[in-house]
């Protein structure tokens, strides 16, 4: 390839004569640029491609191992959240189980509430019947006394008097009229 190009140059300074123009090529420019590029490319290709090539291929390696490593760590955050899922949906179990827990709780405190507030309803209706029932004795054993009272009194009005039952009757209802308007 290089002996090609020095050939290429080497035609051109040999078809052209003279000419100063734009595009003439000069055969002895042509070859020191040709001797220039060619020492320049042994001297990067002796000290400068090694060091750059290293560097490059340095790069390369980190570049591949920090893919390497965001792979690994892509890798490990989806178990991580796999693991989170896993530990969210035994949560989410065991928050239901809770809460199951005190509706049911709940519930049996409401039956044992309406359970104890019925047997205490209960309690006071029977104690207002048995308090009703003693009232009702009461008051029907005084309204005996007053009517024995009352039938002595009548019982003494009559034999003071002593008349006849004509006398007796006018004497009860005279009586009974007085008790009435008390």
């Amino acid at each position: 390839m290089l002996a090609n190009i020095l050939l290429g140059f080497a035609f051109l300074a040999s078809s052209e004569e003279g000419g100063g123009g734009l595009l003439s090529v000069n055969p002895g420019l042509a070859f020191w640029t040709v001797i220039t590029f060619l020492l320049l490319l042994f001297l990067l290709s002796k000290f400068a491609w090694k060091p750059i090539l290293s560097a490059l291929t340095e790069r390369e390696k980190q570049i591949e191992d920090s893919l390497k490593m965001a792979d690994s760590a892509r890798e490990e955050a989806k178990k991580m959240m796999e693991d989170n899922k896993v530990f969210i949906q035994k949560a989410e179990e065991e928050a239901r189980k809770i809460v199951e827990k005190s509706r049911e709780f709940a519930e049996n405190m409401k039956n044992q509430i309406i359970e104890d507030s019925k047997n205490q309803a209960q309690k006071i209706i029977d104690n207002a019947k048995k308090e009703s029932s003693r009232l009702q004795q009461e008051m029907f054993t005084e309204l005996k006394n007053e009517i024995a009272n009352i039938s002595v009194d009548i019982a003494e009005r009559i034999i003071k008097e002593k008349t006849d039952s004509q006398t007796n009757k006018v004497v009860i209802e005279k009586y009974l009229k007085e008790i009435s308007k008390n």
